[in-house]
């Protein structure tokens, strides 16, 4: 009775194989369109069987400690997890990501199916550790690692959180053309757009774009450096933003490109392109909000942080 008392979230997501099959109608049309490009497919079918095998492994385990209800990614902006249910995610990192985005107070179990094709910073176990890890955390005897997440709010109330990142920009490679504040600071820019980063995304997007601008560190009075190579903390209750490719003209400024946003000095953007303007976040541009001219958008910590059980 106890057993059936518990609930436990699988997510999972398709295989590059099972999308090639989506694309194209067949197994075979797939093989022959991957060996066609000079690829291995067979390498495509080794990583969906041992996926596939992992995640059956996965949902016996679950089974033996609750009800088990699986969820697919394509799902997650529409459902609605129970309060207080665990969720295990098995995948990459950027499925634990995209799944924690959607969460209240949920804890996540994230489980790396193939530790020798993935390096999992947020996949810390392996499936048969399920075993010992879900009673633990059903009785909370597990500690959890806190990740701040941030939040966007726009001037009509729409919201849209994010665990890595959030982007600020056009939807195409055209110049990007906003007023930004920070702080006593106010600029109109044209760049190729913004990038507002949690700790956790910090490693990541936020990475490559101060690998770039190195030189600035002076002017900025931040260890530049020390946060490229080793970024901020997942808990950090602050976030970072950087402005990508500000271009200087008579219309334009470029002095305000970098800064820390926390609860007393949010980031502030109003758009200034007729179309095209966008705001996503965690790489998934399908979930997005218009920003286009005269919209305002606010950035900040969120008021709920992820649990990543560890």
């Amino acid at each position: 009775m106890e057993r059936l008392q518990n609930k436990i979230i699988l997510v999972t997501r398709k295989t590059r194989m099972e999308d090639l099959i989506v694309r194209f109608n067949t197994i075979e049309q797939a093989r022959f369109y991957v060996e066609h490009l000079g690829a291995d497919f067979d390498d495509y079918e080794r990583e969906h069987q041992l996926y596939q095998a992992v995640v059956r492994r996965a949902e016996e385990l679950l089974s033996e400690c609750g009800r088990v209800q699986r969820l697919d990614r394509a799902f997650l902006p529409n459902f609605i997890f129970p309060e207080g249910v665990p969720v295990v995610v098995v995948g990459q990192d950027g499925l634990v990501a995209n799944t924690i985005k959607y969460l209240g107070n949920q804890p996540v179990i994230g489980v790396n199916p193939d530790p020798q094709r993935w390096d999992g910073v947020l996949l810390p176990f392996e499936v048969e550790e399920l075993k010992r890890l879900v009673p633990e955390v059903l009785a909370n005897r597990r500690l959890c690692k806190q990740i701040t997440m941030a939040t966007v709010t726009l001037g009509d109330g729409q919201t849209l959180h994010a665990v890595n990142d959030f982007f600020v920009g056009a939807r195409s490679h055209v110049s990007a053309r906003y007023q930004i504040q920070w702080g006593q600071q106010d600029e109109r820019h044209s760049s190729s757009g913004v990038i507002v980063s949690t700790g956790l995304g910090s490693t990541g997007w936020l990475r490559s774009v101060l690998a770039g601008a190195s030189g600035m560190a002076g002017s900025m009075g931040v260890d530049m450096r020390k946060l490229r190579e080793e970024g901020f903390p997942w808990d950090a209750n602050y976030l970072h933003f950087f402005v990508r490719e500000p271009y200087p003209s008579r219309a334009t400024q470029a002095g305000l490109v970098f800064g820390k946003v926390d609860a007393r000095n949010p980031l502030r953007m109003v758009s200034s392109m007729a179309e095209n303007g966008v705001i996503f976040s965690d790489g998934i541009e399908s979930d997005f909000l218009e920003f286009n001219a005269g919209t305002r958008a606010e950035f900040r910590p969120a008021d709920r942080s992820g649990r990543l059980v560890c």
